[in-house]
């Protein structure tokens, strides 16, 4: 059964809580938030969009598998500790750019294994939620 009131509503929030979870990506490099808050967040708006329009309507607006989506968070988070590495320091030993970015401030490589931790976390959850919905 499909719900008007439903679908236009996500309609309106499926971009306002990607844009949140960017938003708690970015913020939780210096204060509470961060990647796994983000990622769920993100999850929670493709798993919205699910409900109102099927799982096969959120596959395509999200037009990634969620397990591309976990593997490119691993990636990122195992780059994130190698940059280090390549400098003769210890694994994740954060680095900092010298170049101010707008709005992030001085990026660095915490700030890229949250980016990481975010692909992964949103990925996993898809895949369960997913799953479990399509039974």
């Amino acid at each position: 059964m499909q719900s008007l009131l439903l679908a236009t509503a996500v309609r309106l929030l499926l971009p306002l809580l990607l844009l949140f979870s960017l938003f708690l990506l970015l913020r939780g490099h210096n204060e509470p938030g961060g990647g796994f808050v983000g990622g769920l967040v993100a999850a929670a708006a493709f798993v919205l969009h699910a409900l109102a329009h099927g799982v096969a309507g959120a596959r395509r607006v999200l037009r990634v598998e969620p397990r591309q989506l976990v593997a490119a968070g691993l990636l990122t988070a195992l780059a994130s500790g190698v940059l280090s590495l390549t400098l003769g320091l210890p694994f994740l030993t954060g680095l900092w750019s010298t170049l101010p970015v707008p709005v992030i401030g001085h990026a660095g490589t915490p700030l890229l294994f949250d980016a990481g931790v975010y692909l992964v976390v949103a990925g996993m959850a898809l895949m369960i939620v997913f799953s479990l919905m399509e039974e």
